[in-house]
């Protein structure tokens, strides 16, 4: 059966338009990677995907579109479960805002919600 899918940026990347000597992480990536480590049970619900800073980002542009490369996502492994206010791509649901991406991750796989 297929699970719901968590993309993250890869913590620890450049970006020459900030500064080129410094090294960066996501601040709501972390948030999730946060989650991630506190519960790991998640791991038994959700498969994590860390794809690299750069755009574009192939493996988020072929699972939800170009225009949808931000940051974190859940895509949802049966679009009949997202809810309504999940973005469509295609066939494809899933939330990219972290605020209720957390709140879905508390609903959906029994973590403490956010307080």
């Amino acid at each position: 059966m297929a699970r719901d899918l968590l993309i993250l940026l890869t913590p620890g990347f450049p970006d020459a338009k900030l500064s080129p000597d410094r090294l960066y992480y996501c601040p709501q990536c972390n948030m999730v990677e946060g989650l991630l480590a506190t519960f790991p049970q998640l791991y038994h619900h959700v498969d994590v995907m860390r794809v690299d800073f750069p755009r574009p980002r192939p493996a988020v542009i072929e699972r939800i579109g170009e225009e949808n490369q931000g940051l974190p996502v859940l895509i949802f492994a049966d679009p009949a479960t997202a809810p309504a206010d999940a973005l469509t791509y295609g066939e494809t649901r899933f939330v990219s805002d972290i605020n209720r991406l957390c709140e879905l991750l508390a609903e959906r796989y029994g973590i403490p919600y956010s307080h």
